[in-house]
């Protein structure tokens, strides 16, 4: 499921990149243990000394498939680099570039790939993937692609982080008792209420929300004073599942800019600096399970 979702937030962002900067070709993906299957020679590479690769999973707007599955080595031509060094790396023409090395020229010349750019995916100050952008001449990227790429680069390590955060409390809630099923189930229809139009059904799984809410909350009582609206819930909720903004938004039928508004309310209310900490609040309160 996790790796599920992390496919959905990469598509995302690589859709983003393209319709905002014109580029021809995204691509990327996250680093995974390489040392349970052993890998294959040649197209799957060693492996960086940590045992993880960076395997390309996501692609939007590549015309043949020799890129999707390449497995990419810290050091190891442009995203290599990238990772290697933690910090965006660009040529102008790849397969001309001195300051990479070209184990992949195969792949990316059958693409037709020329000017390209790798933006590290870095969260909790580790690299966890690499996205790309590409044009199929050989033209300069300016700051505009720059900025943008790394702006979506942004918006899969948020989604990230909130995952890891999540993760890390689920794992302490399953110490102490209450299932992750039931939590699953609770965020599943709490998307589900704002796409019902019938009154009593919205009404119904409304009661089941907040009976799954309260069979999870234990001995937790919410602070006084603390009381979320419909809409400042359906968004936390968006949020607990690991969804970026735009996600939410378009989970919600909301705008992007109203959910940042549901989103600062909702941490101001709970005191929270930062989304992880407000998705964690609300569940020492009681208002998620």
């Amino acid at each position: 499921m996790a790796e599920l979702t992390e496919s959905v937030e990469m598509r995302a962002a690589l859709l983003r990149l393209r319709r905002s900067t014109g580029l021809e070709v995204a691509f990327g993906g996250l680093l995974h243990d390489s040392r349970a299957g052993g890998g294959r020679a040649g197209r799957d590479g060693e492996g960086g000394r940590d045992g993880r690769r960076l395997r390309i999973a996501e692609l939007n707007g590549a015309v043949t498939p020799a890129l999707r599955g390449l497995s990419i080595s810290a050091g190891s031509g442009l995203g290599g680099k990238c990772l290697a060094l933690s910090r965006p790396c660009a040529v102008v023409d790849y397969p001309s570039a001195r300051h990479i090395t070209h184990e992949y020229d195969g792949p990316v010349s059958a693409e037709g790939l020329r000017s390209v750019i790798a933006v590290p995916i870095v969260v909790r100050r580790q690299v966890r993937g690499v996205l790309y952008g590409a044009l199929r001449d050989a033209l300069p990227l300016g700051d505009r692609v720059f900025d943008a790429a790394v702006a979506a680069a942004r918006d899969v390590e948020q989604a990230l982080a909130v995952r890891d955060e999540a993760r890390d409390h689920v794992r302490e809630l399953l110490a102490e008792g209450p299932s992750a099923e039931i939590r699953e189930a609770h965020g599943d229809l709490r998307a589900l209420v704002p796409q019902v139009t019938d009154p009593d059904v919205r009404a119904r799984l409304f009661e089941v929300c907040a009976r799954l809410e309260a069979a999870t909350a234990g001995p937790v009582r919410r602070p006084a004073g603390v009381a979320l609206t419909p809409r400042e819930l359906d968004v936390l909720v968006a949020v607990a599942s690991g969804a970026t903004n735009a996600t939410a938004a378009d989970r919600l039928g909301l705008r992007p800019e109203t959910v940042k508004g549901y989103l600062r309310s909702t941490m101001r209310k709970l005191g929270a600096h930062t989304r992880g900490e407000a998705v964690v609040a609300a569940r020492r309160a009681g208002l998620l399970p």
